[in-house]
Formats: structure tokens, sequence, C-alpha cells
């Protein structure tokens, strides 16, 4: 499902652009509404959540698939906790599915998928790690970092069951949407993966802005 939002970009309270290969960490608070935006096109933002309140609780891939009968996220999408409950709500969405079983590309990952040589190469899990040191304030560590999201990414499951990297869906401009419905760290690693065609080869800069309640 295709919505667009009735938020002007002039009112946010915050905007910022995250080059392609950094992060985003910060927190949202309960009634505020966060929009990431694909300023390119076909990037991919891996996206952790965390209670801000209880940093214990995060995110949970399972129990937000399961409410939603499905493994795409759009309009709609209530995007649970571990404990269950509801983190964060989609409300706008001008791309129409994202990605839930991805997972973030690490360096360990990349030998695997790729070849042994791209061990060096920058992954997300770098960025997340980096992001937790230099944030601690937060109060997480690596032993906190689990499945993410992956924002415009496209994944489709085959016949077999298994995970394909395909083209993206996404163009410039386009964006997701969400309102918080509990205060949330928010952890974004704005993807550096130059190995599959989810991002055309070209990793591009994210804009992440924030607006108050209404």
């Amino acid at each position: 499902m295709i919505k667009a939002s009735t938020l002007s970009a002039d009112r946010a309270l915050s905007r910022e652009l995250v080059p392609a290969g950094s992060y985003w960490m910060h927190e949202v608070k309960a009634g505020q509404t966060f929009r990431i935006v694909d300023v390119e096109g076909n990037q991919a933002a891996d996206t952790l959540f965390f209670n801000a309140d209880d940093p214990h609780e995060r995110y949970s891939a399972e129990n937000t698939i399961r409410a939603q009968a499905n493994v795409y996220l759009g309009v709609g999408s209530r995007l649970r906790s571990t404990e269950d409950r509801v983190m964060l709500s989609i409300t706008a969405d001008l791309v129409g599915r994202h990605d839930t079983l991805g997972g973030a590309c690490a360096t360990e990952s990349n030998t695997v998928r790729y070849a042994l040589e791209k061990k060096t190469m920058h992954a997300c899990r770098d960025s997340y790690l980096l992001a937790l040191a230099e944030n601690q304030q937060y109060g997480l560590d690596k032993r906190d970092l689990g499945h993410n999201i992956n924002f415009f990414m496209n994944v489709p499951i085959t016949a077999e069951g298994g995970l394909r990297f395909a083209d993206g869906l996404s163009a410039p401009g386009k964006y997701v949407e969400m309102v918080a419905e509990m205060n949330v760290v928010v952890l974004i690693s704005n993807c550096p993966q130059l190995n599959n065609p989810c991002n055309a080869y070209n990793p591009t800069p994210i804009e992440v802005l924030i607006w108050e309640a209404c």
C-alpha cells in the first residue's frame, strides 16, 4: 500500500543527511514522527529499535511478523518488541514493502555470501559497533545487537523457501514514515554494501527527519 505523508519537511524538528556507510542514532519520543528518505534511490537503511526507558526491550522480527501474518512491512505495520508491545506504527510509505528477514551485512557474512577477500570491506555491523562505542549514554553494547529491519531493501522469498537479494523497489525521494508509540532509540546503519544489487552496487545517502507530536 502506498500512502503519502501530510507532514511538511519545512516544519521538521530536526533534519539530517546520513552518508552511505555512516550511522544515525537518536532518541525519538513517544508521539513523535520520524521519516527515512531514500535520497537517490535503492539504498538500504538497516535499522534497530530499542525501548529508550528499558533498552533490554527491543524490536522483535518474530513478534512483528506473527502479529501481522506478513514478512514484509508497509503502511499499517505495527513494529512489536520482544515484550510483544507496539513500539512504532508505519503511517506513510512511498515504497510499499520493506524487508524483515535479510539481516545486516557483516564482515563475516561478506565472506560467506561473496568471497574471502570481501572480509575487509566495511559492513553494517561495523557501523552499529561504532555507534554504540560513540553513544554510551544509551547503555547499549554489542550484545544488544539483534535482528534489524532493512528499509527500502528488496529480499524476495524463493519458491524453495530461501532469500534472494534483488534490485530495490525504491526510487529517489521515496520514504517511509512512522510514529513512535513509546520512547525509542533508533539506530540506523546506512548500508555500505557493494556486493549485491539492493542499492545498484552504489551506496548513497539517506535523510532522517523528526516531527514533534501532533
